[in-house]
């Protein structure tokens, strides 16, 4: 293997690690999965609370079709609403609510907290300890 490839390994196992314990703290501790933590985060921290659709695709990392059934998990959840765009037919906003405000608040210091120990732990492991440090750098 090249360093380039072993350096990259060493990148998605510290992802792997990381995404499987915030997916659990969350999910256990607020019945919220963890496409729909960042989701909810991304709406909050816009002026007005609201995202195209692909917008918030893209900023989240997802397709449109899984973006599409997230949504409507967060909506049936009473988290967000969707709104046409009035110019553009075909768009669609994702806009949170005041319930989604308030479950994203409430969650955040799960996600902060579990990031921080589940990133410590990872740099105990040799074989990360340099990839989380070169992270905590920036």
């Amino acid at each position: 293997m090249t360093a380039d490839e072993l350096a990259w390994g060493r990148v998605i196992m510290l992802h792997g690690r990381i995404e499987q314990e915030l997916t659990k703290a969350l999910q256990r501790r607020h019945g919220l999965g963890l496409s729909e933590y960042r989701a909810l985060g991304k709406l909050a921290a816009t002026e007005k609370g609201v995202l195209r659709m692909q917008e918030l695709a893209e900023a989240i990392g997802l397709n449109q079709s899984s973006v599409s059934r997230m949504v409507a998990r967060l909506e049936d959840a009473g988290l967000t609403d969707r709104d046409p765009c009035e110019n553009d037919r075909r768009g669609v906003y994702s806009c949170i609510t005041k319930e989604g405000r308030k479950r994203h608040a409430e969650t955040e210091p799960t996600y902060q907290a579990v990031l921080a120990a589940a990133l410590d732990k990872a740099h105990a492991d040799p074989d990360l300890t340099t990839a989380v440090a070169a992270l905590r750098d920036v």
